[in-house]
């Protein structure tokens, strides 16, 4: 597919999803099966609400190479054809991201989260370099993740013009240092779908020419990420913040969550909570106790998300 088809697809509420594991802290292969099917089910995996599979989110770092591809072969096969189903890789040279995104592609993957490639203290050209290359490589699309608090430099509005001719370079996903401009983000949105990776920066973008946001809670409550893309793409601003807003209960049960042990618990946490457990982070992160997971319930409640 070529640039303006794969935006067509990338766009919109990026989900992020966690990786199922078993008692036992296995890759659980049913369960991952079972729960892209209820994703699917609740109005995810389109051409406005992606499944990100193997992200940070889910773990990514944490799986076997066959692991990694058990995931994504058995969340396409249980999302079907028509489905939209992105995944991230892990950073690595050049050459075994092509090879890594070749797999992704033989299995039917339509975009790829791409890292920059931190552990190479790389420079803008190094960053030119990686990404064409690997756009000349294959004929999926491209989200580039500007991981620049991994130590690497943040990719520049310059670089990423020089990068107009990979083709397969579809999507920023975007955040900046503190004392770095978000806005300058406007210099290549008419290349790129850029999709925000900045927490309150949500309209904020779409308003700079943004086309999505990242979302690691429509996992478990799709109609929220559902009804706000609607608000985004249809310029309703106001209303779109408006329901932001309403996650606040949200946001500072993760902050509590996050002080007790880092790596992304909240999202199997969110899962829980709505009665579609996927299991356990693995170590070190900490597994969510009981109380935590009350706490979280009790805050989902108070915003309309559960009943019960």
């Amino acid at each position: 597919m070529n640039r303006s088809e794969l935006q067509s697809l990338i766009q919109g509420t990026i989900v992020t999803t966690p990786t199922p594991f078993d008692a036992n802290l296995k890759l659980d292969v049913g369960r991952t099966h079972e729960i892209t099917q209820w994703w699917i089910e609740q109005g995810l995996g389109t051409n406005v609400a992606p499944l990100k599979v193997t992200a940070a989110g889910g773990e990514c770092p944490d799986l076997t190479e066959d692991e990694w591809l058990q995931v994504l072969k058995t969340t396409v096969e249980a999302a079907g054809p028509e489905s939209v189903i992105m995944c991230g890789l892990k950073s690595k040279s050049t050459m075994h991201t092509i090879e890594d995104a070749k797999k992704a592609q033989d299995v039917g993957i339509t975009g790829l989260q791409i890292d920059l490639p931190f552990y190479h203290h790389p420079n803008q050209d190094d960053y030119i370099r990686f990404f064409t290359d690997i756009s000349d490589a294959i004929d999926i699309g491209i989200m580039i993740y500007n991981t620049h608090w991994f130590g690497a430099p943040p990719i520049t509005p310059e670089t990423l013009l020089k990068l107009a001719d990979a083709e397969q370079v579809v999507a920023v996903k975007w955040s900046t240092p503190l004392n770095e401009n978000f806005d300058s983000m406007k210099q290549f949105s008419h290349i790129f779908n850029v999709i925000n990776n900045s927490g309150g920066n949500t309209v904020r973008c779409i308003q700079n020419g943004g086309r999505g946001y990242i979302t690691s809670t429509a996992t478990a409550y799709a109609k929220f990420d559902l009804d706000l893309w609607q608000l985004l793409d249809n310029q309703e601003y106001e209303k779109a913040q408006k329901l932001i807003d309403t996650e606040k209960p949200l946001n500072a049960w993760r902050e509590k969550s996050t002080k007790k042990s880092g790596g992304y618990r909240h999202l199997k946490g969110y899962m829980k909570a709505v009665g579609q457990d996927v299991g356990q982070p693995r170590p070190p992160t900490l597994p969510l106790d009981d109380e935590e997971i009350s706490e979280l319930k009790n805050a989902m409640r108070t915003i309309g998300w559960i009943k019960n």
